[in-house]
């Protein structure tokens, strides 16, 4: 099959999947590279346009030529016999929505399909499937009772809960704030929790060829100015990612079976990223990610390194996987 790397989107994690798209492509120089613009067309750009991009998680990348719709370029991978590795994330590439029109097509692509991706993606759902699953999950807030659960813990955090945690986060940590959420919650549906003190964690799962599952070694995040928002993560320097993180072997032990849980109880494939709280009395859920960061600093990567397999070898794994779930669906 022809192996094209279809990045971009229409929603602001867009720049985030421009520079997945560079390590993706130095990983699979011989793939195709497809751009998904907020115009919601599809264009075909060149190695050079992309790798010589020098800001992606600053400033939008261009095409710089005629595309045509998304629904005509998935019929043209049908047609052509590709298989897309995504390079994408949040909004309806995370959504269960791009997914789902590829199934519809049977259009073998990377990372879990329609069903669980939407899923994962709604946080208020995610969360309820991961604590069936025995994972540790903190409670919800309503909106209405936002004033009362800010008198009762003193600090809140509040979250979009259907798009990634980069864009909107929102501390809650005087009274001025609780009016920043409910501006936010005026637009988009908001996941409103108490405020867990501990030690910020991600450990990814694993897909391998052969069907099997396993842990990656978990990470440490020590954000640089307190907080791991889009700047944190992608333009500050001062934020320490460590692999393997900092953890007693019984929370380690921990983090590696609740991830491992969380992929399950959401039925993801190929690969996902579970992140957590670790508190006094172990770690607590946040949430699921189906297509995590996998820029060439991004934690998936990371935790790719420390346990000894290369990029190169992991993205041909889920190729031949994605291939296998796309003969299995017809």
């Amino acid at each position: 099959m022809r192996t094209t790397i279809l990045f971009g989107g229409t929603n602001k994690e867009r720049l985030v999947s421009v520079a997945s798209a560079q390590a993706l492509h130095r990983a699979l120089p011989e793939a195709d590279l497809w751009f998904w613009c907020v115009a919601d067309t599809v264009h075909e750009v060149g190695s050079n346009a992309l790798l010589e991009h020098s800001r992606p998680f600053e400033d939008e990348f261009k095409p710089g030529n005629r595309g045509i719709a998304l629904e005509a370029a998935l019929d043209k991978a049908r047609a052509e016999d590709r298989v897309l590795v995504l390079g994408l994330h949040g909004g309806r590439a995370e959504n269960g929505e791009l997914q789902a029109m590829c199934e519809m097509r049977s259009i073998p692509f990377t990372g879990s399909g329609s069903a669980s991706s939407n899923l994962a993606f709604d946080k208020v759902a995610a969360k309820r499937f991961a604590a069936i699953a025995g994972v540790a999950a903190p409670a919800g807030i309503a909106l209405e009772d936002l004033d009362g659960a800010f008198a009762e813990y003193g600090r809140l955090i509040a979250k979009p809960a259907r798009d990634g945690s980069s864009y909107g986060l929102i501390f809650v940590n005087a009274k001025q704030d609780l009016v920043a959420v409910r501006n936010a919650a005026r637009t988009e549906e908001y996941l409103i929790e108490p405020f867990i003190a501990g030690v910020e964690a991600t450990c990814g799962v694993l897909e391998q060829s052969d069907g099997a599952l396993m842990s990656l070694p978990p990470i440490e995040i020590v954000p640089g100015e307190g907080t791991f928002d889009y700047t944190a993560k992608y333009l500050l320097k001062s934020t320490q990612e460590i692999c393997p993180g900092r953890f007693s072997p019984d929370v380690t032990v921990q983090l590696q079976d609740q991830a491992l849980r969380a992929h399950k109880a959401l039925s993801c494939s190929g690969y996902s990223r579970t992140d957590f709280i670790v508190s006094a009395k172990g770690p607590v859920y946040l949430e699921t990610n189906t297509l995590p960061g996998l820029t060439a600093a991004s934690l998936y990567p990371k935790a790719l390194k420390a346990q000894g397999i290369e990029f190169p070898d992991f993205l041909r794994d889920q190729i031949v996987l994605a291939e296998r779930r796309s003969r299995e669906r017809a």
